[in-house]
């Protein structure tokens, strides 16, 4: 009985190892620029950008999508040099993803508008994580930023954090989000501010996903566990 769980543990240790599926997605190979309303990279789509009306603490407000009064719908690649050398532990030099309605070409940088993005993956998964660059204090303090993770529409995991409040002029913060332990298919991050929709200034960067496998691999590798065992008897 002993070389039997043996044998299984063996196999479970192996298939863990041969489909495991961590991707970083850093978006150092791509060229800075506009990448539109929908856009799909390293098993991720990014869309729904900016697509809530919402308010900010000091009491103006915003319309969802990108007309005059909206945050802007556009996905982006921004060129953070100079972000970077000032801040060499956040992120991965040099290219950050942002949002809103524009960028700032070169080294220098524009910290877009970030109320809300969804991440489709491309195979459910059960760890992600994503840093983030910010602006706290000044007008963003108080805005809770929120990471959902949802399998078929359903939030099953969530994290959060508060962006600082010490009043004065803003600057610029970094905190990591991350879901763990659940299955899931999609992400959703998100700003609020009480109990409305809100949003601040946000840079992305190593959006970590660990992908799991699909129930026809685990079925099969099960199996792969039981034949072994019943040889070895």
């Amino acid at each position: 009985m002993k070389k039997t769980i043996t044998s299984a543990g063996i196999v479970a240790l192996m298939s863990a190892s041969a489909f495991a599926d961590v991707s970083v997605s850093n978006y150092d190979d791509l060229s800075e620029d506009f990448y539109g309303e929908s856009f799909h990279y390293n098993g991720v789509t990014y869309s729904d950008v900016n697509n809530v009306d919402g308010v900010f603490p000091g009491g103006d407000t915003f319309d969802a999508g990108g007309g005059v009064e909206g945050l802007g719908t556009e996905i982006i690649v921004e060129n953070a040099t100079l972000l970077y050398n000032d801040f060499p532990a956040w992120g991965s030099a040099n290219n950050a993803l942002t949002f809103g309605t524009s960028f700032v070409v070169g080294d220098n940088l524009s910290i877009g508008a970030l109320s809300t993005v969804t991440m489709t993956l491309d195979s459910v998964s059960d760890f992600a994580s994503v840093e983030m660059a910010f602006f706290e204090n000044g007008p963003w303090g108080g805005i809770v930023y929120h990471l959902d993770a949802m399998m078929g529409g359903m939030v099953v995991g969530t994290d959060s954090f508060t962006i600082s409040d010490l009043g004065g002029r803003d600057n610029v913060a970094f905190s990591t989000l991350s879901v763990d332990g659940v299955e899931f298919d999609s992400l959703r991050l998100y700003g609020t501010f009480g109990s409305d929709n809100s949003g601040g200034r946000a840079l992305l960067d190593n959006l970590t996903i660990n992908s799991v496998p699909a129930p026809s691999s685990m079925a099969l590798l099960l199996g792969a566990g039981g034949l072994m065992s019943r040889r070895r008897r």
